[in-house]
Order: C-alpha cells, then sequence, then structure tokens
C-alpha cells in the first residue's frame, strides 16, 4: 500500500488526547523522524492547554469534523479515542483518502475490522492497528530466544497482564455498556491475544473463564484465555485487575528449556512519567536484576537457569516502522487483518465464558 511520498514531514492529526493520546501516541509520534504532530482533537480544554503545552507548534480543535475539514493539508491520521469510535472515524478518514492508524481493539468485532480492511484496500490506502506491545523487552527477547532455538519446541505459553485493582476506576472502559467495548477481555486482552498469536500463528480453539469480581464492578475484571495453536502449542493467557500477587509475565515451557520472566516493560512507566524517547540511550532498558532466566529443571526463584539479558523495549520502531510504509512501501507493521484474527479470539472468548464450551475457530 502507498501513502503520500513528500520528503517533507508527514503532517499527522491525533484524534484523542487521554491516555492513549497524550501518553503514547503523541510523543511516539514526536519522536519518530520523519513525522510530524500537526493537530490534536480534544473537546477538553484542560486537555487542549496540555496538549499545546507540550507541543508548543501543535493546532487543536474540538471535534474530529473540524480535523476532516483539512483533510488535504495532513498526510496520516491517528484514532485514539474511545473504543467505541473507532470504526467511524478509520471509515470516515480513509474515505477522505488519508492512511490511518487506529488504537487498539480497531473495533469491536473481526467483522468490522475485515471491512475496514477491505476499504482501506479499495483506497490503496494504510491501515494500521497500534499494538504497541509487540515492542515490549520480555516480548522481543522471547521473540529472540525461540528464533536461535534456545527453548527447543515451545509446548506451552503462559502470557499474564495482571494489576491490583482492588476499587473500580470507572470511565468507559468499565462501562456495563457493551457499545462501549470496554473490560479486560478487550483492553489488556488485546495486547495477551495478539502477542501469542504473533508468536505461534493462529488459534484453532478457545476456551476462556471471564468474571466480575469487584464490588460496584460493571464488566469482566478476571479473565482466562486458554488457546489452542493450529501448530500444537497452548497459550494460557490471564488478564486481571484482582491479582493481589502478581504472577510472572511469561513462563515459556519448550523441550529443551524454559524463560520465566517478572516484571513489566518499563517504557509505560517511563512515558507516564514525562521521559520521551531519543532522549538518552538507556530508552527501554531495564536493570540485571530483572532479567528473566533461561533453564530447565529448576525454579528460577531459587536459582535455576541462567540470567537472560532483556532487549531494550521499542515502542518507537512502530511509527518508525509506519512513517517507512508510507513514505517507502515498507510493510505495515501491524495490519487490520492481523487484529481482526485477534478480534476473532475475543469474540471466542466471550461466547466461551458465557456459554461454558469451548469454541472452534
Amino acid at each position: 500500500m502507498t501513502g503520500r511520498t513528500t520528503r517533507t514531514p508527514l503532517r499527522v492529526g491525533l484524534v484523542g488526547y487521554g491516555l492513549a493520546g497524550s501518553v503514547f501516541h503523541a510523543p511516539l509520534i514526536a519522536a519518530t523522524e520523519g513525522l510530524a504532530l500537526d493537530t490534536v482533537v480534544t473537546s477538553n480544554p484542560e486537555r487542549q492547554e496540555q496538549a499545546r503545552a507540550e507541543f508548543p507548534d501543535v493546532r487543536t480543535v474540538a471535534t474530529p469534523d473540524d480535523l476532516f475539514a483539512r483533510a488535504d493539508e495532513l498526510d496520516l491520521i491517528v484514532i485514539a479515542s474511545p473504543n467505541k469510535t473507532h470504526v467511524a472515524l478509520a471509515t470516515t478518514a480513509l474515505k477522505a483518502g488519508l492512511p490511518v492508524v487506529v488504537d487498539k481493539p480497531i473495533a469491536g468485532t473481526a467483522a468490522e475490522a475485515r471491512e475496514l480492511a477491505a476499504l482501506a484496500e479499495q483506497h490503496s490506502l494504510l491501515l494500521s492497528v497500534f499494538q504497541n506491545r509487540r515492542w515490549d523487552n520480555d516480548f522481543l527477547t522471547l521473540r529472540k530466544l525461540i528464533a536461535e532455538g534456545e527453548l527447543g519446541d515451545v509446548w506451552r505459553f503462559e502470557s499474564r497482564f495482571e494489576r491490583w485493582r482492588p476499587q473500580p476506576k470507572g470511565g468507559w472502559r468499565e462501562s456495563g455498556d457493551p457499545a462501549e467495548i470496554g473490560g479486560l477481555l478487550y483492553d489488556l486482552g488485546s495486547h495477551v491475544v495478539d502477542q501469542a498469536l504473533a508468536l505461534f500463528g493462529p488459534a484453532a480453539s478457545v476456551y476462556a473463564e471471564s468474571d466480575i469480581r469487584r464490588p460496584g464492578a460493571q464488566t469482566d475484571d478476571d479473565t482466562f484465555f486458554a488457546l489452542t495453536h493450529t501448530n500444537g502449542v497452548r497459550s494460557h493467557l490471564y488478564v486481571s485487575a484482582t491479582t493481589a500477587q502478581l504472577g510472572p509475565r511469561f513462563r515459556v515451557l519448550g523441550s529443551k528449556a524454559g524463560y520465566v520472566k517478572y516484571g513489566l516493560d518499563p517504557q509505560e512507566a517511563d512515558l507516564r512519567d514525562g521521559e520521551r524517547p531519543g532522549t538518552s540511550d538507556s530508552w527501554g532498558q531495564e536493570p540485571e536484576s530483572l532479567y528473566g532466566r533461561v533453564g530447565a529443571g529448576e525454579s528460577p526463584l531459587t536459582g535455576g537457569g541462567r540470567p537472560e539479558p532483556t532487549l531494550p523495549g521499542d515502542y518507537p520502531a512502530y511509527y518508525a516502522a509506519v512513517a517507512a510504509a508510507l513514505r517507502d512501501g515498507a510493510p505495515n507493521p501491524v495490519t487490520a487483518l492481523e487484529a481482526a484474527a485477534t478480534l476473532d479470539v475475543l469474540e471466542a472468548a466471550r461466547r466461551s465464558a458465557r456459554d461454558g464450551v469451548t469454541v472452534t475457530l
């Protein structure tokens, strides 16, 4: 797919300046060579002021219509608004002739994701999905270990994205209204399922358990998925806001060895703290004390195995790849069809949890 190929910086319009827009997208766009954050869409005056303070050259507008009225002045639209708006905004942008990045989940259903993919193909435009955790430090390290054969044949992949938040925070992400596409199934579940599919390929069947644990919570806050991949690998995936003792982020078991890694990639915390990529050589790195361990026959917590240096996390690589795709026709870093495959699993998980069945894909 091709986009506009002017060698001046590609001008980016960002829709939404909440958590996703202000913490992830705006800083990463601004740090990417060849991209320029041109306009931020938010109707919140405080967020408009925040955007102008953080990026003095940016313009702010109140509505997406204000942005699309200037479509001919822009080269890329990034959609970081609430989940329920993703499909309509992406459709409008593509019909306006603009390439699009959409935060995960791209849509509420796999069918909608595939319709967007078809629309993008019809207009020969890039449509990419921000699955930033493919560039987490632990994921990059695990992918390297698998590629080098350090674990042998992988038999089981355990992935946990767990938190301890005994009180609901409220907001649309915790709304019980299905139209909001909230809950952990579609939030953190989008990450762990995408990672599993990226590592081990398509899922053949899905079993899930999903619960609402906290008093006052309206949507799922404790969910488990079991995937059987077509190649025989089994993925056990946990997403939770109710985990009083956090488990390992990854436990991966193979025919030669296992890999166990605790702790989250530091990039999100650094972005939340106002740190920016490119300002130091240590971006995405973690201390040796947090390295995972590779070995067999003994728990890593009692000294089993060897420390495995964690590769630096690299969220900036996503937008660098988007810029390369638009300028040079390089591959789309995360396609809408890949996102649709993740949504196939999430929809199957919801049905499995509701009906108490294993769903064949």
